[in-house]
């Protein structure tokens, strides 16, 4: 089990999953209001942005005390699928133990358009940044450049997510790992409809020490997922990461999200020890640097 980040946080949970401001989309709450609530709940989180690195955002809000952590996504805004993108990230982050999470592309060329009702943060998000970015290259193989990036991921303390990628994406992703060695990856809500990804397909993936599987409470309240398969993904898939994903103006605040957690968790009977490793002791393992 993976230590603490920092004593006098006592985290009870870790969300790795939260949208704050500035982001593409307008969000409910600034990056050090989002802390302070967790803090309040005796949370910590990890906010994530479709426009790149949180880190700058997130090392303000750890100057304030608040348990929070930067993330990067490697969307075509921040500089697309590149190790360089990443080395600035961890010239900002201040990890406090924990590694830094870089999504591959979130913003993606894609036919499914998303049941959430959102508005662009600003005139220069739409124009700037709702260029697409992949992991493929013409032939339909990985980038040559996913090399430096995964090259990274032995070395430094770097933990990799699969972005909005769709299955195959996912598994091409998932076999330059294993034959790597060396590199953790979670695969980020692998039921959103873009991957499709139900409990059996991720059970026949395999149990390995470092691959995580996401299951958002997103999936879940925008009905991507069914009751039964979210059950079973919390029940019974191994390295399970519980998450938010939340953020949105229309979805739950961070209150009203742990409490409808616990009563999913109480639905789903989870023991105590089960509920704490999906929602924290997993998410510790998969960041510890």
């Amino acid at each position: 089990m993976a230590a603490e980040p920092k004593p006098d946080w006592a985290l009870k949970f870790l969300d790795l999953h939260y949208h704050a401001n500035p982001d593409a989309y307008t969000r409910r709450h600034s990056v050090v209001e989002a802390g302070e609530r967790y803090r309040r709940l005796g949370g910590g989180v990890v906010v994530r942005s479709h426009l790149g690195c949180t880190c700058g955002a997130a090392a303000v809000a750890q100057s304030l005390g608040l348990p929070v952590f930067g993330s990067v996504a490697l969307n075509a805004i921040a500089g697309g699928v590149q190790a360089s993108v990443i080395h600035r990230s961890l010239c900002h982050y201040q990890p406090s133990g924990m590694r830094l999470l870089v999504d591959f592309p979130t913003v993606v060329a894609t036919e499914h358009r998303s049941k959430l009702a959102r508005g662009w943060a600003n005139a220069f998000v739409e124009r700037y940044a709702r260029g697409p970015a992949s992991v493929l290259a013409s032939d339909g193989g990985l980038l040559p450049a996913l090399d430096e990036v995964l090259e990274l991921a032995q070395s430094e303390p770097v933990v990799l997510s699969t972005g909005h990628a769709s299955r195959r994406e996912l598994e091409l992703l998932v076999e330059a790992c294993a034959k790597r060695g060396g590199i953790k990856l979670l695969l980020n809500q692998p039921a959103n409809p873009i991957t499709g990804m139900t409990a059996a397909a991720l059970q026949a993936l395999g149990r390995h020490d470092w691959l995580y599987i996401e299951q958002t409470a997103l999936t879940m309240a925008l009905g991507y997922q069914s009751r039964e398969d979210f059950f079973e993904v919390l029940s019974n898939v191994h390295n399970v990461v519980y998450s938010s994903d939340f953020g949105q103006l229309t979805q739950p605040d961070v209150e009203a999200y742990w409490a409808q957690s616990m009563a999913w968790f109480d639905c789903a009977k989870l023991s105590p020890a089960r509920i704490a490793d999906v929602s924290l002791h997993a998410p510790l393992r998969l960041l510890a640097a």
